[in-house]
């Protein structure tokens, strides 16, 4: 089975914000507990003291905020750095993102139509597996307080009824929402939506570049990241350029 570990990073209630971002990795139901532990000795050297308490939020992690205060800038930024890059250096995982841009989607809500996109890319994604005679099934799991109630009955709908490309065929179940501070997996999918939304909302580069590659893609085709847009609008981003050759 594949677990895909989903967050979203900023407000979907803040009007301010142009995108409503949802991402995350994607790894082999084996693989959490290692990579756990590589935040787990991140956490050590920074948090002696009680390392399991320190959660790596992106926002809180860059601001300072929460356990983060008293640790130096520059220390946040490298432990930001290094998480990221855990998963930039290994072909083990695959990530996922939306950037949905409201105006797009008006007067849909962003954050269900993000949520509809991910379902059907990782639906694809565990499709090619079973073509390569791969076959594994797939399990979503949430930071519960990413819009439980209303993806909860959405992923359900999709699974029985079906979304705009048709039918999810590969998912065991409808998503799971648990704690962030409970799985270090759900850390890294806030990491990623925090480096894809300064990405998108403020064309800042610096942590996004570093997990770009591992998004899902075949044959050089980047088919895990997708940037919902107004079409009279222009965009030279990661996945937009790739849309015009």
């Amino acid at each position: 089975m594949y677990l895909l570990y989903l967050d979203d990073s900023g407000s979907a209630g803040n009007l301010a914000d142009r995108h409503v971002i949802l991402a995350g990795v994607a790894l082999f139901e084996r693989q959490p507990h290692w990579f756990s532990a590589k935040l787990d000795a991140i956490a050590q050297r920074i948090w002696p003291d009680s390392p399991a308490t320190l959660e790596f939020r992106g926002g809180d992690m860059l601001s300072g905020r929460k356990h983060w205060r008293g640790v130096p800038k520059s220390d946040r930024t490298d432990a930001l750095k290094e998480a990221l890059g855990i998963l930039g250096n290994s072909s083990l995982v695959h990530l996922f993102g939306a950037a949905v841009h409201r105006a797009a989607v008006s007067p849909d809500d962003p954050m269900e139509r993000a949520f509809e996109q991910l379902c059907n890319r990782f639906d694809k994604f565990l499709g090619r597996l079973h073509r390569r005679a791969n076959t594994q099934r797939g399990l979503i799991i949430l930071d519960k307080s990413t819009c439980e109630t209303s993806l909860q009955g959405l992923a359900r709908d999709f699974r029985t009824i079906g979304h705009r490309w048709g039918q999810l065929y590969n998912l065991a179940d409808v998503p799971l929402f648990v704690d962030s501070r409970a799985t270090r997996m759900v850390q890294y999918a806030d990491m990623v939506a925090y480096a894809t939304r300064r990405y998108f909302e403020y064309g800042d580069g610096t942590f996004f570049d570093i997990i770009a590659p591992r998004f899902d893609s075949e044959g050089g085709v980047v088919h895990g990241l997708t940037h919902l847009k107004p079409t009279t609008e222009l965009c030279n981003c990661f996945c937009c350029k790739q849309k015009r050759f």
